[in-house]
Protein backbone atom coordinates (compact mmCIF):
# COMPACT_ATOMS: atom_id res chain seq x y z
CA UNK A 1 0.00 0.00 0.00
CA UNK A 2 1.08 3.26 -1.00
CA UNK A 3 0.73 6.17 1.70
CA UNK A 4 1.20 9.73 1.50
CA UNK A 5 2.93 11.31 4.18
CA UNK A 6 3.43 15.51 4.00
CA UNK A 7 5.60 17.64 6.51
CA UNK A 8 7.53 20.62 6.40
CA UNK A 9 11.67 20.50 5.48
CA UNK A 10 12.17 22.76 8.78
CA UNK A 11 14.93 20.46 10.95
CA UNK A 12 12.18 19.63 13.52
CA UNK A 13 9.95 17.89 10.95
CA UNK A 14 13.08 16.60 9.01
CA UNK A 15 14.48 15.24 12.50
CA UNK A 16 11.06 13.88 13.48
CA UNK A 17 10.42 11.93 10.00
CA UNK A 18 14.11 11.33 8.60
CA UNK A 19 14.47 7.56 9.84
CA UNK A 20 11.09 6.92 7.84
CA UNK A 21 11.95 9.13 4.73
CA UNK A 22 15.44 7.45 4.43
CA UNK A 23 14.09 3.88 5.09
CA UNK A 24 15.71 3.17 8.58
CA UNK A 25 12.53 2.60 9.98
CA UNK A 26 9.79 0.99 8.15
CA UNK A 27 6.30 -0.42 7.75
CA UNK A 28 5.29 -3.49 6.85
CA UNK A 29 3.73 -3.29 4.11
CA UNK A 30 3.61 0.19 3.39
CA UNK A 31 5.29 2.58 0.24
CA UNK A 32 6.29 5.96 1.88
CA UNK A 33 5.61 8.99 -0.86
CA UNK A 34 6.73 11.74 1.21
CA UNK A 35 5.64 15.48 0.34
CA UNK A 36 7.64 18.26 1.60
CA UNK A 37 6.09 21.80 1.96
CA UNK A 38 5.92 24.85 3.79
CA UNK A 39 3.56 24.65 6.82
CA UNK A 40 0.92 26.64 5.24
CA UNK A 41 0.47 24.43 2.16
CA UNK A 42 0.45 21.79 4.03
CA UNK A 43 -2.56 23.00 5.81
CA UNK A 44 -4.44 24.24 2.73
CA UNK A 45 -3.67 20.14 1.76
CA UNK A 46 -5.37 19.35 4.90
CA UNK A 47 -8.59 20.81 4.24
CA UNK A 48 -8.69 18.97 0.96
CA UNK A 49 -7.88 15.81 2.59
CA UNK A 50 -4.77 15.34 0.06
CA UNK A 51 -2.29 13.40 1.93
CA UNK A 52 -2.78 9.77 4.23
CA UNK A 53 -1.10 11.83 7.04
CA UNK A 54 0.35 15.33 7.14
CA UNK A 55 2.28 17.64 9.86
CA UNK A 56 -0.95 20.30 10.01
CA UNK A 57 -0.83 23.46 12.50
CA UNK A 58 -3.53 22.95 15.44
CA UNK A 59 -5.35 26.12 13.86
CA UNK A 60 -5.77 24.35 10.52
CA UNK A 61 -7.16 21.36 12.30
CA UNK A 62 -9.73 23.29 13.60
CA UNK A 63 -11.10 22.92 9.60
CA UNK A 64 -9.87 19.60 9.07
CA UNK A 65 -11.77 18.01 11.85
CA UNK A 66 -13.60 15.96 9.80
CA UNK A 67 -10.76 14.40 7.27
CA UNK A 68 -8.21 13.87 9.85
CA UNK A 69 -7.60 12.49 13.50
CA UNK A 70 -5.08 13.24 15.62
CA UNK A 71 -1.74 11.52 16.04
CA UNK A 72 -0.15 11.28 19.92
CA UNK A 73 3.56 11.63 18.10
CA UNK A 74 5.44 13.59 15.90
CA UNK A 75 3.61 17.02 17.83
CA UNK A 76 5.61 20.55 18.27
CA UNK A 77 4.15 21.36 21.62
CA UNK A 78 6.37 22.78 24.61
CA UNK A 79 6.63 25.77 26.79
CA UNK A 80 8.96 28.81 25.98
CA UNK A 81 8.67 27.68 21.86
CA UNK A 82 6.01 29.89 20.84
CA UNK A 83 5.29 32.78 17.98
CA UNK A 84 7.07 36.15 18.89
CA UNK A 85 5.39 39.00 17.42
CA UNK A 86 8.48 41.72 16.19
CA UNK A 87 8.79 45.34 15.15
CA UNK A 88 11.30 47.45 14.33
CA UNK A 89 12.46 50.08 17.58
CA UNK A 90 10.72 53.01 16.50
CA UNK A 91 7.09 51.39 16.67
CA UNK A 92 8.38 49.50 20.13
CA UNK A 93 6.68 51.89 22.04
CA UNK A 94 3.73 53.46 20.04
CA UNK A 95 2.40 50.27 18.06
CA UNK A 96 -1.57 50.34 17.85
CA UNK A 97 -2.50 46.94 16.51
CA UNK A 98 -5.73 48.12 15.56
CA UNK A 99 -4.06 50.04 12.71
CA UNK A 100 -0.83 48.33 12.03
CA UNK A 101 -0.23 45.69 9.07
CA UNK A 102 1.49 42.50 10.61
CA UNK A 103 2.60 40.09 8.60
CA UNK A 104 1.65 36.57 9.47
CA UNK A 105 2.54 33.37 8.59
CA UNK A 106 -0.33 31.93 6.94
CA UNK A 107 -3.81 32.55 7.98
CA UNK A 108 -4.59 28.65 9.25
CA UNK A 109 -1.41 28.87 11.17
CA UNK A 110 -1.23 28.56 15.85
CA UNK A 111 0.75 31.64 15.05
CA UNK A 112 -2.47 33.70 13.86
CA UNK A 113 -5.22 32.12 16.11
CA UNK A 114 -2.84 33.02 18.76
CA UNK A 115 -2.50 36.68 17.86
CA UNK A 116 -6.31 36.49 17.63
CA UNK A 117 -6.88 35.68 20.81
CA UNK A 118 -4.14 38.17 22.25
CA UNK A 119 -5.37 41.04 19.90
CA UNK A 120 -9.01 40.95 19.24
CA UNK A 121 -8.87 44.25 17.27
CA UNK A 122 -5.99 43.17 15.44
CA UNK A 123 -7.53 43.92 11.25
CA UNK A 124 -4.53 44.57 8.98
CA UNK A 125 -2.79 41.11 8.59
CA UNK A 126 -0.66 40.58 5.39
CA UNK A 127 -0.16 36.37 4.45
CA UNK A 128 3.28 36.11 3.62
CA UNK A 129 6.01 33.01 3.97
CA UNK A 130 6.95 32.76 7.31
CA UNK A 131 10.75 33.05 6.23
CA UNK A 132 10.09 36.75 4.59
CA UNK A 133 8.90 38.39 7.48
CA UNK A 134 11.47 39.52 8.74
CA UNK A 135 12.65 41.32 5.74
CA UNK A 136 9.25 42.99 5.46
CA UNK A 137 9.36 44.43 9.08
CA UNK A 138 12.70 45.46 8.74
CA UNK A 139 12.10 47.41 4.95
CA UNK A 140 8.79 49.13 6.24
CA UNK A 141 6.57 46.72 4.18
CA UNK A 142 4.74 45.67 7.83
CA UNK A 143 4.61 47.60 10.82
CA UNK A 144 4.60 44.00 12.87
CA UNK A 145 4.93 40.66 12.31
CA UNK A 146 4.77 37.15 13.90
CA UNK A 147 7.52 34.72 13.83
CA UNK A 148 7.74 30.93 13.21
CA UNK A 149 10.55 28.43 13.75
CA UNK A 150 14.20 29.45 13.35
CA UNK A 151 13.25 32.90 12.58
CA UNK A 152 13.00 33.27 16.93
CA UNK A 153 16.63 32.99 16.84
CA UNK A 154 17.66 35.37 14.05
CA UNK A 155 15.21 38.19 14.11
CA UNK A 156 17.82 40.38 16.13
CA UNK A 157 20.33 40.35 13.82
CA UNK A 158 18.10 41.81 11.58
CA UNK A 159 17.61 45.03 14.30
CA UNK A 160 14.03 44.17 15.36
CA UNK A 161 13.06 43.74 18.81
CA UNK A 162 10.01 40.80 20.69
CA UNK A 163 7.01 42.98 21.78
CA UNK A 164 4.97 40.30 22.85
CA UNK A 165 6.22 36.15 22.90
CA UNK A 166 2.57 34.58 22.02
CA UNK A 167 3.14 31.49 23.40
CA UNK A 168 4.19 33.46 27.17
CA UNK A 169 0.50 34.57 26.73
CA UNK A 170 -0.80 31.31 25.86
CA UNK A 171 1.09 29.58 29.39
CA UNK A 172 -0.04 32.67 31.37
CA UNK A 173 -3.80 31.91 30.71
CA UNK A 174 -3.99 28.20 30.24
CA UNK A 175 -1.07 27.29 32.37
CA UNK A 176 -0.44 23.95 29.47
CA UNK A 177 2.04 23.93 26.96
CA UNK A 178 1.41 25.66 24.03
CA UNK A 179 0.20 23.61 20.65
CA UNK A 180 1.74 24.38 17.79
CA UNK A 181 1.35 21.81 15.11
CA UNK A 182 0.07 17.99 15.17
CA UNK A 183 0.43 15.36 12.61
CA UNK A 184 -2.99 14.68 11.29
CA UNK A 185 -3.74 10.66 9.96
CA UNK A 186 -6.77 10.25 7.70
CA UNK A 187 -9.85 9.45 9.51
CA UNK A 188 -11.25 7.05 6.42
CA UNK A 189 -8.24 4.38 7.71
CA UNK A 190 -8.70 1.63 9.72
CA UNK A 191 -7.87 1.97 13.52
CA UNK A 192 -5.45 -0.59 12.91
CA UNK A 193 -3.43 1.78 10.40
CA UNK A 194 -3.80 4.87 12.21
CA UNK A 195 -2.00 2.90 14.90
CA UNK A 196 0.55 1.98 13.37
CA UNK A 197 1.27 5.21 11.49
CA UNK A 198 1.37 6.63 14.89
CA UNK A 199 3.99 3.90 16.16
CA UNK A 200 5.48 4.45 13.13
CA UNK A 201 6.44 8.06 13.68
CA UNK A 202 7.42 7.86 17.39
CA UNK A 203 10.08 5.04 16.18
CA UNK A 204 11.23 7.54 13.27
CA UNK A 205 12.06 10.15 16.66
CA UNK A 206 13.23 7.14 18.69
CA UNK A 207 15.71 5.89 16.16
CA UNK A 208 17.17 9.76 15.71
CA UNK A 209 17.17 10.36 19.05
CA UNK A 210 19.78 7.32 19.44
CA UNK A 211 21.19 8.01 15.97
CA UNK A 212 21.42 11.30 15.62
CA UNK A 213 24.69 11.70 13.30
CA UNK A 214 22.68 8.98 10.35
CA UNK A 215 19.50 12.10 10.51
CA UNK A 216 21.34 15.31 10.72
CA UNK A 217 22.60 14.58 7.31
CA UNK A 218 18.91 15.06 5.96
CA UNK A 219 18.16 17.26 8.13
CA UNK A 220 21.30 19.25 6.81
CA UNK A 221 19.90 18.57 3.12
CA UNK A 222 16.60 20.95 3.66
CA UNK A 223 17.75 23.34 6.33
CA UNK A 224 18.48 26.01 2.89
CA UNK A 225 21.80 27.12 4.53
CA UNK A 226 21.10 27.25 8.25
CA UNK A 227 23.54 27.76 10.73
CA UNK A 228 24.31 24.41 12.40
CA UNK A 229 24.03 25.91 15.81
CA UNK A 230 20.77 27.65 14.78
CA UNK A 231 19.44 24.30 13.50
CA UNK A 232 20.23 22.39 16.28
CA UNK A 233 18.67 24.70 18.68
CA UNK A 234 15.72 24.52 16.39
CA UNK A 235 15.66 21.13 17.02
CA UNK A 236 16.38 21.27 20.90
CA UNK A 237 13.43 23.74 21.04
CA UNK A 238 10.30 22.45 18.90
CA UNK A 239 11.29 18.26 19.40
CA UNK A 240 10.88 17.36 23.07
CA UNK A 241 9.29 14.65 24.99
CA UNK A 242 5.50 16.12 23.62
CA UNK A 243 6.67 14.78 20.28
CA UNK A 244 7.67 11.15 21.32
CA UNK A 245 3.72 11.44 22.85
CA UNK A 246 1.20 14.08 23.58
CA UNK A 247 0.51 12.44 27.00
CA UNK A 248 -2.05 13.77 29.01
CA UNK A 249 -1.01 17.19 29.42
CA UNK A 250 -0.17 17.45 25.78
CA UNK A 251 -3.92 16.47 25.07
CA UNK A 252 -5.44 18.62 26.97
CA UNK A 253 -3.57 21.47 25.74
CA UNK A 254 -4.97 20.74 22.32
CA UNK A 255 -8.55 20.15 23.38
CA UNK A 256 -8.17 23.68 25.21
CA UNK A 257 -7.01 25.23 22.38
CA UNK A 258 -9.98 23.50 20.34
CA UNK A 259 -12.15 24.74 22.83
CA UNK A 260 -10.99 27.94 23.05
CA UNK A 261 -11.60 28.51 18.87
CA UNK A 262 -15.01 27.08 19.43
CA UNK A 263 -15.55 30.18 21.66
CA UNK A 264 -14.73 32.60 19.52
CA UNK A 265 -16.82 30.92 16.30
CA UNK A 266 -14.15 29.69 14.78
CA UNK A 267 -15.85 26.27 14.97
CA UNK A 268 -19.44 24.70 15.74
CA UNK A 269 -18.66 21.98 17.47
CA UNK A 270 -15.19 19.32 18.11
CA UNK A 271 -15.54 16.42 16.17
CA UNK A 272 -14.59 13.29 18.22
CA UNK A 273 -12.80 11.60 18.96
CA UNK A 274 -9.90 14.11 18.69
CA UNK A 275 -6.84 11.41 18.83
CA UNK A 276 -5.95 8.49 17.62
CA UNK A 277 -7.56 5.80 19.98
Amino acid sequence: MKLTLGYSPCPNDTFIFGALATGKVKLSGIDWEIRLADVETLNEWALEGKLSASKISYHAYIYAQDRYVLSRSGSALGRGCGPLLITTPDHADNLDMQKATVAMPGKLTTAHLLSRLKYPTMKHVQQMVFSDIEQAVSEGNAQAGVIIHENRFTYQNHGLVSLQDLGAFWEEQTGMPIPLGGIGIRRDLSLTLQRQIQQAIRASLEYAYAHPDEIMPYVSEYAQEMDVKVMRQHIDLYVNDYSLDLGEEGMLAVQILLEKAKNIGLTPSIVEPVFVQ
